[in-house]
């Protein structure tokens, strides 16, 4: 059972308040999975580097990963679903916060479209890497992203749960 199954949307109002998970995603090893081995199937190498067990990969993505990775899910204005502690410490948001906010939300006004087409092309071809781009933090200051690669959500059926993205690197502007 993935995300979409078991997490209110803003567009899917059917699912009941009981079919909430317990725990949040970055400690969910399914979410974990779908992150790792879309990430796999498409670029063709792993998500993260050392041999682990489940459970032990989902903490240290979340925990330790010396990398951003955001996810967001599948809405007409996406919500990000997963910020690891590298990406809520760049963006200065919390968990509780960063998963509330539209995706769109972390790059300025004059950058979306640029944004926006990216996540077309990403849509497009399955994934996208080397991009770079300006996105500001919760309180308004800017910074470039570099190096980041972009991917679909997929799980072994083809189904789109949404997009994710590692940013190895970042730089204050």
């Amino acid at each position: 059972m993935l995300y979409r199954e078991r997490h209110r949307s803003r567009t899917d109002s059917t699912i009941s308040v009981e079919m909430l998970p317990m725990i949040p995603l970055y400690r969910d090893p399914a979410f974990y999975q779908l992150l790792a081995d879309s990430y796999a199937r498409l670029l063709g190498r792993p998500l993260v580097q050392q041999a682990m067990p489940v459970t032990e990969a989902t903490e240290w993505l979340y925990e330790h990963a010396p990398f951003a990775v955001l996810a967001h899910n599948t809405d007409p204005d996406p919500l990000f679903i997963y910020g690891n502690k590298a990406a809520q410490r760049r963006f200065g948001y919390s968990w509780d916060e960063i998963t509330r906010l539209p995706s769109r939300l972390s790059a300025e006004a004059p950058n979306r479209e640029e944004r926006q087409q990216f996540l077309a092309r990403v849509q497009r071809l399955g994934y996208e890497a080397g991009y770079k781009g300006v996105r500001i933090t919760k309180s308004g200051q800017r910074f470039m992203i570099e190096e980041a690669t972009l991917w679909q959500l997929l799980d072994t059926d083809g189904k789109l749960h949404g997009q994710a993205v590692v940013v190895p690197r970042t730089r204050d502007l």
